[in-house]
């Protein structure tokens, strides 16, 4: 039986990714191989053959490790910042929108890949100072500033009353995760529960809500 013209073309050259995507495939495989074996020992082999491409093609895309950790980080924080810019409007009450931000927050502060590269930042810190650089920058400010700009659009509502809203996310952001973080990284201790979580995130809110939850005229809390 003779092929159709169209058949043979189908068979020919396959479709070509766009650049876009398989970046995302790239920063997903350096993620696991980073936390797996930390950045000295992991190499941009490993990774192109766990993204299914050529370190041509990851070389073209991404020039050198400190720039493929860099993006990883990026990219792992421009998703967690859609996230929070998603939910923003999500609630009208406010302890409500407040246990949803900081949610978002404690997924990416506490979970495990994440926990694993600040592992491997206090490791490599001595011998690769830029990773601490890059992790601080694009990762523990980011998420600082993205929370920030939630409290301010709180604040613009009327629904809280703040001095300073860049101290305040900060003093949010350690309270929902810093102590659970540092029980991972130093004493062993494992993750919170996702339900371990949620208490934590509920105690928070309702603790950082007594102090800067607006008050109306007749004096009762809005």
């Amino acid at each position: 039986m003779t092929e159709a013209p169209n058949d043979r073309r189908c068979r020919g050259r396959p479709q070509l990714r766009p650049d876009d995507e398989t970046r995302q495939l790239i920063f997903e495989a350096a993620r696991h191989e980073f936390a797996a074996g930390g950045y000295a020992a992991t190499n941009i082999e490993a990774v192109a053959r766990r993204a299914g491409v050529s370190t041509k093609t990851l070389y073209r895309l991404i020039p050198n490790k400190a720039a493929l950790f860099e993006g990883m980080v990026s990219d792992r924080l421009d998703r967690f910042l859609s996230d929070v810019n998603l939910r923003a409007g999500d609630h009208d009450d406010i302890e409500e929108a407040l246990r949803a931000a900081l949610m978002a927050c404690a997924d990416l502060a506490l979970d495990t890949e994440v926990v694993a590269l600040q592992r491997i930042v206090l490791q490599e810190t001595g011998n690769f100072p830029e990773i601490a650089a890059t992790y601080y920058r694009n990762g523990i400010q980011r998420t600082g500033v993205a929370l920030a700009v939630w409290l301010r659009l709180q604040v613009k509502r009327g629904l809280i009353e703040l001095d300073d809203v860049d101290e305040a996310a900060g003093m949010l952001l350690g309270m929902v995760a810093s102590a659970p973080q540092r029980a991972a990284i130093y004493g062993g201790v494992p993750l919170p529960s996702r339900r371990q979580i949620e208490a934590r995130v509920r105690t928070c809110a309702k603790l950082f809500l007594r102090g800067c939850r607006r008050q109306g005229r007749d004096g009762k809390v809005k």
